[in-house]
């Protein structure tokens, strides 16, 4: 039996993308992280602009911000959205790991969980690619969910007490 929260299974229990025709357009918005661990030297390299790759930081919001808007294209049955922002910032929150923090923003039929998502993913990914070379020990982990906001279901925000909470806040008007 299909439990009727899945929302991508049609009642034969396929995978089906969801019918948005009739829901009502609003403001949607969906922050999420992502933590990855490294060596401190190696977060040293990247803070200092001591990479060989050069601006390790900037490539990595560059890449969260293009998996946000080809979600659609990743993820079998998103919807594609016109996105109107997306954020990604990246900083430290220890001498051995960077917190990935992103937003993403659109007047919409469906939800940005997903962008939001994948952007951090994406961005972290994208680090331990470009450091590799020198740290194939780092560790990607907490890739979740931090609030949404928008829709009929309304907000939602995590309480998780483990997850160091996101400075990522509203875009200035």
């Amino acid at each position: 039996m299909t439990d009727p929260t899945l929302t991508h299974l049609d009642a034969r229990g396929q995978a089906s993308m969801v019918d948005v025709t009739d829901k009502a357009e609003t403001d949607r918005i969906a922050r999420a992280m992502a933590r990855i661990h490294m060596a401190p030297a190696t977060l040293a390299l990247i803070l200092d602009g001591g990479h060989p790759k050069g601006d390790v930081l900037a490539v990595a919001r560059i890449a969260g911000i293009q998996a946000a808007k080809k979600t659609w294209d990743l993820i079998p049955l998103c919807h594609p959205l016109l996105l109107t922002r997306i954020r990604v910032d990246i900083s430290a929150d220890s001498d051995t790991s960077l917190l990935i923090q992103t937003q993403c923003r659109v007047r919409g039929v469906t939800g940005v969980e997903m962008e939001a998502l994948t952007a951090a993913s994406v961005a972290a990914l994208t680090l331990y690619d470009m450091c590799k070379a020198v740290d194939r020990g780092m560790v990607i982990e907490q890739i979740c969910l931090l609030e949404k906001q928008g829709g009929r279901s309304g907000t939602w925000q995590r309480e998780e007490a483990t997850i160091k909470e996101s400075t990522i806040s509203e875009p200035e008007a």
